[in-house]
């Protein structure tokens, strides 16, 4: 008698079926995502009309860039809800809670906008207004980001999902990296006031690297930060890449690439702690 083995990940659906399994499996999310991405050919208009500069760039890009950013985690959630236990998400106690985490989303890209729309800064605003909605913000971001762990928890305590164990094991410490580094490097960029470290005042965000914005001539937090909250995009993305080349039975590669990222994150810390910009040669 043959055992056939599981497949390394579930047969793909229909390209017309993704989005009804997204909202199927998702709706807080899903409908979240639905939101921003309507926002997002709005912020691009406001920014081709508007030619305000706010730190040498256009006050639009920041707003883009975080509806960009949230809506990637939101869709991310979304489609990774499909591997929790079954009935979970249907819960009331998830579903106030996956309710809070999207309003919480919401909350920061209405302030974000907003301060664009008044030409002011929306994080690191020095006056007495501006600090208490940035440290609300940052209560928003800890509520935002803590459910990454908790998916990386949802999916260890369900082995009956259809993936092979390199997949299924990537999707937990993917996702369960994203909260603890996030903390660490997001933390100490908002306790040190700035995201620029040997920056002169003013020329944050000047000579940026494309597209990231990432200076090229000082220190920058936001490197370690972005490494920090899409490890539950790369370590997944990789255990895909292992199955394919050593097998979907063998996990060391997805532990020993978790570690080495991990070592990314640390060391694009420690430059731009130390003022250099990452990988300067970009």
């Amino acid at each position: 008698m043959s055992v056939q083995a599981a497949p390394f990940f579930p047969a793909p659906p229909r390209l017309r079926g993704i989005v009804e399994e997204l909202r199927r499996d998702e709706p807080i999310l899903f409908g979240l995502s639905v939101l921003i991405l309507s926002l997002m050919p709005l912020t691009a208009l406001a920014a081709l009309l508007d030619d305000r500069l706010f730190g040498g760039v256009s006050v639009w890009q920041k707003p883009w860039k975080f509806e960009l950013a949230l809506l990637t985690y939101a869709l991310t959630l979304a489609f990774f809800a499909r591997f929790l236990p079954a009935g979970l998400t249907a819960r009331r106690g998830y579903r106030l809670y996956s309710g809070a985490v999207a309003l919480a989303i919401v909350l920061e890209l209405a302030w974000i906008g907003a301060a664009a729309a008044l030409g002011t800064a929306s994080h690191f605003n020095a006056t007495p207004t501006g600090q208490a909605i940035y440290n609300l913000m940052g209560l928003l971001a800890v509520l935002l980001t803590s459910i990454s762990a908790f998916y990386a928890w949802g999916i260890a305590r369900n082995p009956r999902m259809g993936l092979a164990p390199v997949l299924h094991l990537s999707l937990v410490l993917g996702l369960a990296l994203v909260l603890p580094l996030t903390l660490i490097t997001a933390g100490f960029m908002s306790a040190s006031g700035g995201h620029a470290v040997g920056a002169a005042a003013g020329a944050e965000g000047a000579n940026g690297l494309f597209l990231m914005g990432w200076s090229r001539e000082h220190g920058d937090l936001r490197v370690p930060h972005f490494f920090a909250t899409h490890a539950m995009h790369f370590v997944p993305a990789f255990g895909l890449v292992s199955a394919w080349v050593w097998g979907g039975a063998r996990t060391r590669p997805v532990w020993l690439f978790s570690a080495v990222y991990v070592g990314l994150v640390a060391y694009a810390f420690a430059e731009a702690l130390s003022g250099r910009p990452f990988l300067p040669f970009l």
